[in-house]
């Protein structure tokens, strides 16, 4: 949505030069900083229950949450661990990450998130980028000292490195300040309509690691005095069960995991009648899918949006066109300006800049990447939309996705759109395929819904009758198993382009 005084944006605003939104503005009573936010919900409400650790069965409230956080920064101390000082944290889901974020900001340190999938010379590169004084991981207890309390009030202070998926080279730590991320945790929270310091019960699956987990459900419930019902990682069974053993309000996911619980045998069975808010992203999500939604959590408020590692909030969908609009991620959240670059940008065509708060200050030792990303202020976001009337952002493609069809552009994710709407596919994704001639040609990776067959003749039949000849999928490969995707639930285009064997083209 829009935020208060921000026009919609119609296609003559969307030129080179126009821009839409009320950048800089600041949202009253924020705290400055993570620390001081966590503060004041513990002197709001230190016996609420503030973080559920399923996998040890651990609970905090928010008085154990702090004096166990002051305890580690109290140990990080002792280890050395001095102010701007960067802490490597490559834990598992859990209470004890959430402790390790807290106790390095407590202790004025800066703590870099490590996605536990990756391998040592991967982490052993991270950790060297960073410069961390310290890593954390499961090999030891957390330490452990006097306690301490060191965070910084500055709201320009580094908050925290979350390093990008590196899906285009070496990853990337973008640098968060406590204003970009406490920004995108209120305009979150303005987004899903959720009334200031309402607790709420959040079921976090995905990996905090990740800046969707973290930024976009822990931060604002540490923000109001709910709990975070933490899994280590998702299984559909467990999931189900946490939603009914632990009272959960408020799930987030990708698109993949509701259409899995949607289909599980226990489902049926489940009383969703708390679940008031269902928030999804990072994926096509087909019209029939999210009526089916509907109507199996006839409760809950549906909210899609959009973010990425370097701006976590950027634009959500209200529940009153979810069905209407499935194709949109929305307009503009509170405080954020788009901008649309690209020779098409007066059509409403073009790559997505971003403007506001929530943006990140660069990239950690990356002077020339962080000039080319933030130039002028403005995030390029490398992902390809159009913009409708109504201000609505239709994501088309990444840059890198984009398939140049003898010439003519093809959107990945609009031929994904379509085939996901056919009854047998379960998962489908669509990459381009090197062609001599054309240079590109369209292949689609298809992974079949339980007990169905698809045929490839048969999806090219079903495309044909909705997309241009030009876009029709040249090649079908069907997938047994699940699709590969990264830690923020996005399909890993680059691992199917590179392992895919396509075989003969259909035409």
């Amino acid at each position: 949505m829009t935020g208060p005084g921000i026009p919609s944006p119609g296609p003559a605003a969307l030129d080179h030069g126009t821009t839409v939104g009320s950048h800089g503005m600041r949202f009253a009573g924020l705290a400055p900083s993570l620390g001081a936010l966590v503060r004041a919900t513990v002197d709001r409400t230190p016996r609420a229950e503030a973080v559920v650790d399923l996998a040890t069965g651990r609970r905090l409230d928010y008085a154990q949450l702090w004096d166990a956080a002051t305890r580690v920064a109290g140990g990080l101390a002792e280890a050395g661990v001095g102010p701007g000082d960067r802490v490597a944290i490559r834990l598992p889901n859990g209470a004890d990450w959430c402790l390790a974020v807290l106790g390095a900001t407590l202790a004025g340190a800066v703590p870099v998130p490590v996605n536990t999938r990756l391998a040592t010379p991967e982490v052993d590169y991270i950790t060297k980028d960073c410069g961390a004084r310290i890593a954390l991981d499961d090999s030891a207890p957390l330490p452990d000292g006097r306690p301490v309390q060191r965070a910084t009030d500055d709201p320009e202070a580094l908050a925290a490195l979350f390093y990008t998926s590196g899906t285009t080279g070496r990853p990337k730590g973008a640098m968060l300040s406590h204003r970009a991320l406490l920004s995108a945790a209120e305009q979150c929270r303005r987004a899903l309509r959720l009334r200031l310091a309402e607790p709420t019960r959040n079921l976090v699956a995905a990996p905090l690691f990740h800046i969707l987990a973290c930024g976009m459900q822990w931060i604002p419930a540490l923000a109001a005095g709910g709990a975070a019902v933490i899994m280590p990682s998702f299984d559909v069974a467990g999931w189900l069960r946490a939603i009914h053993d632990e009272r959960i309000d408020v799930l987030n996911g990708v698109p993949a995991m509701y259409w899995h619980a949607l289909r599980h045998p226990d489902f049926g069975g489940l009383d969703v009648s708390r679940v008031r808010l269902l928030s999804y992203g990072a994926a096509p999500t087909p019209p029939a899918q999210v009526r089916a939604l509907i109507d199996a959590f006839p409760a809950a408020r549906l909210a899609p949006g959009y973010g990425l590692t370097e701006a976590a909030c950027v634009t959500g969908l209200d529940h009153s066109e979810v069905v209407a609009h499935a194709d949109s991620v929305g307009t503009a959240v509170a405080a954020t300006e788009l901008r649309l670059l690209g020779p098409e940008a007066a059509q409403g065509v073009g790559q997505l800049l971003v403007r506001g708060p929530q943006l990140m200050s660069g990239y950690w030792g990356r002077p020339q990447a962080t000039a080319e990303t933030l130039a002028g202020g403005w995030l390029r976001t490398g992902d390809l939309v159009r913009v409708d009337q109504a201000g609505r952002v239709h994501i088309l493609d990444r840059r890198t996705d984009l398939i140049n069809r003898g010439g003519e552009n093809v959107y990945s994710v609009e031929v994904e759109r379509v085939l996901a709407g056919h009854p047998s596919i379960a998962e489908v994704a669509v990459v381009g395929v090197p062609d001599e001639m054309m240079g590109q040609k369209v292949g689609a990776v298809v992974v079949p819904r339980p007990g169905q067959v698809v045929e490839a003749a048969d999806l090219v039949a079903y495309a044909r009758g909705l997309l241009a000849d030009f876009k029709v999928p040249q090649y079908v490969a069907v997938r047994p198993g699940a699709l590969p995707r990264n830690p923020g639930g996005k399909v890993d285009k680059a691992t199917l382009r590179a392992g895919t064997a396509w075989g003969s083209a259909l035409r």
